[in-house]
């Protein structure tokens, strides 16, 4: 059996003990990373730690830090009380204005996780006073970024388009773009309309100070002043959050709207403190760091959580346990394993096995299915950077359209973002308060397989089939 080979079946065998013996998988990872790379791949330890995400740790704690701060000073609350009246009330187009701020920012040239970091903790605070499902609030956010994340001058849209040229295949920058635009809003529709999006636009408006499900009073939704979310599906099938309302929101994660004293209570009495002020100041410079001056999220991140605990540190004294730590490891230690993958060449010995195929379509749709499945789990500019130039052999047979098939694998390898493994699907995972998360990570990943199940055979019957350029 080849080296190859035995790396991808103990990648299987990890899943499944991870899945039946509620073992951390990051742990599982890390282990199997040390296994194969050391007596298969003959690997010493700094090359199994080539791989390690360092940067994706920092990304991860850094803005789980800070944003557990905005949480325990009631900036999220704030936050949340602002994006409903931006809306006039309409809870229902809060997904819409979430998936729509996202793309703004990877279209002006966000690189896709920094602008996820940005928007989900603000989007799934909200979900879960809202009782809006945080699977539709983060998967919106994700696709949102995608939506954007291939105009002309985005990141991903110059490097696949720097990689088109260099290749010297023929090239469509405003197809690329619209391409992946229109992928991410079909299926961010879809999500809409089956995780409870009409149910919550027959809702209608949520009144000033109102409860959840704009049945009106000014205490809340207990009639108290605060509320307690599950943050967890209902069960009824349609993926919606239920609110309980039954008891005040222990610890600084709840974000369950506080009505200040003398204020009047209700949403009405969120008002701006100097550490809201402060916050609100800290996450504007975090946007301005990253999209200005091409600062990294996570190092931005943690200083400005560190300036804000020193100025208010009993806002922020339990900020550092409110990092999604047990996340933190999963991710780590599966993206430490792909790594390993990489290092040993897993990843080419797949794409070449492929690309030597000798019918064009055939290998153009199984070319799609690898960068999706290997996205899902690592790098998609990595993987886009692999596969289009292991796609220009047939490609130069005029077979298949250069265009369609490069969007085809541009789509394909981004859109599955939505795994709990990806960089972006980790950051959603760990920015969502007050939920199961091993539910909300088994739901991530769910959806994650059908993304990919599904979405590169419709891509490549729609671009690649046609034979777009």
């Amino acid at each position: 059996m080849s080296p190859e080979l035995i790396s991808i079946l103990v990648l299987v065998v990890v899943f499944v003990i991870a899945t039946t013996r509620s073992v951390n998988m990051g742990a599982l990872a890390f282990a199997a990373a040390f296994g194969v790379g050391t007596l298969v791949a003959d690997l010493d330890a700094d090359g199994i730690f080539a791989g390690f995400p360092g940067d994706l740790f920092v990304v991860l704690v850094g803005v789980t830090y800070l944003f557990a701060i905005a949480r325990a000073n009631g900036t999220t609350d704030w936050l949340v009380h602002a994006s409903v009246r931006l809306v006039r009330g309409r809870v229902a187009l809060i997904p819409w204005v979430m998936f729509a701020l996202t793309g703004a920012l990877t279209a002006i040239g966000a690189v896709s996780p920094a602008a996820v970091a940005i928007v989900a903790p603000i989007a799934l605070s909200f979900a879960t006073r809202y009782g809006i499902s945080p699977l539709l609030m983060g998967t919106m956010v994700v696709h949102g970024a995608q939506a954007g994340g291939f105009s002309p001058i985005s990141i991903y849209g110059s490097i696949v388009n720097g990689i088109v040229e260099r290749e010297k295949l023929p090239g469509s920058e405003v197809g690329l773009f619209f391409a992946s635009l229109v992928a991410n809003l079909l299926i961010a529709a879809v999500l809409f309309a089956v995780l409870g999006g009409r149910k919550l636009w027959a809702q209608g408006a949520v009144p000033d100070g109102g409860d959840a499900h704009g049945t009106g009073g000014g205490g809340g939704s207990s009639g108290s002043g605060d509320a307690k979310s599950t943050g967890e599906t209902t069960g009824t099938g349609t993926g919606t959050g239920g609110v309980t309302g039954s008891a005040p929101s222990p610890g600084p994660t709840a974000v369950a709207v506080r009505p200040e004293p003398g204020a009047g209570g209700g949403l009405g009495g969120t008002v701006l403190t100097p550490a809201r002020i402060a916050t609100l100041v800290a996450l504007v410079a975090l946007v301005v760091a990253v999209l200005g001056f091409d600062l990294d999220a996570g190092l931005t991140a943690v200083t400005l959580a560190v300036v804000l605990s020193t100025a208010w540190p009993d806002d922020s004294r339990r900020a550092v346990g409110e990092i999604a730590w047990s996340t933190v490891l999963l991710i780590c230690g599966v993206l430490t394993y792909v790594g390993v993958l990489e290092e040993m060449g897993t990843i080419t010995w797949a794409g070449e096995g492929v690309g030597g195929i000798g019918v064009p379509l055939l290998a153009a749709v199984l070319l799609c299915y690898i960068g999706a499945i290997v996205s899902a789990f690592a790098s998609s500019v990595g993987i886009m950077g692999a596969l289009i130039p292991l796609a220009v052999p047939f490609l130069a047979q005029g077979e298949i359209g250069a265009v369609g098939m490069v969007a085809a694998l541009a789509v394909s390898a981004t859109v599955v973002d939505v795994s709990p493994f990806s960089t972006n699907g980790a950051l959603v995972l760990a920015a969502a308060p007050d939920v199961d998360r091993d539910r909300f990570f088994r739901q991530l990943m769910v959806y994650g397989g059908i993304v990919v199940a599904v979405v590169p055979a419709l891509v490549w019957l729609v671009l690649v089939v046609p034979g777009f350029g």
